[in-house]
């Protein structure tokens, strides 16, 4: 995502990012890891990817009223507005402003102290870590070959470091996590493979 899509959150003091507040396994120079997994790290809008389901949408809103308690209904409605307008770049497709203000309702009516539902996060980036790609995927690869299990957690980080260069294959992440595609199919879970094949069609959009 630009910096100039994202100038009405900055300008606005909006929070879309936060790091774990939970204890790390291990703390580096680039990152953080969590051996039991992290949800509480939130990152929106840190790709170029744009948002192109109301599932998707609904939980980009949901999560930034979680990080920014104190909006009120106007700030958060004016929000809501500004990202579901697709000239603004957040959407792929345009939301009615009725539909909006039901969702806009529904969340403000909600408990804000409860944390949206997040997938588990093992490796956590700082950001302007500097690293590329093959550099994050080296990262990853190496600190899952320390495990002897793959788990859906370390398939789900590859998956957003090779997401970042490209198309999603079953051969890249069984090449970062050094094991064989038949491992990779069988941890996967039918959850990860929607996803993969979500991602994917990010991609081509």
């Amino acid at each position: 995502m630009s910096h100039r899509k994202l100038k009405y959150l900055n300008d606005n003091r909006i929070i879309y990012r936060k790091y774990s507040s939970d204890t790390p396994t291990a703390e580096y120079n680039w990152g953080w890891h969590y051996e039991d997994g992290t949800r509480d790290y939130y990152s929106l809008f840190n790709t170029k990817y744009k948002i192109n389901t109301m599932r998707s949408l609904r939980w980009h809103l949901l999560t930034l009223l979680y990080l920014n308690p104190e909006l009120n209904k106007d700030k958060f409605t004016k929000l809501a507005n500004y990202i579901t307008n697709k000239d603004n770049g957040f959407v792929t497709f345009n939301k009615r402003p009725c539909g909006i203000h039901g969702i806009i309702d529904k969340f403000l009516k909600g408990n804000r102290n409860i944390p949206p539902h997040n997938k588990i996060r093992k490796i956590v980036f700082k950001d302007s870590t500097g690293l590329n790609t093959s550099e994050k995927l080296s990262i990853v690869g190496k600190i899952a070959g320390k495990i002897k299990n793959i788990k859906q957690d370390d398939i789900y980080d590859a998956m957003l470091c090779i997401h970042d260069n490209g198309k999603i294959t079953m051969k890249k992440l069984s090449e970062v996590l050094k094991c064989s595609v038949r491992t990779i199919h069988r941890n996967m879970g039918e959850e990860l493979k929607k996803e993969k094949e979500l991602l994917n069609r990010k991609d081509e959009n």
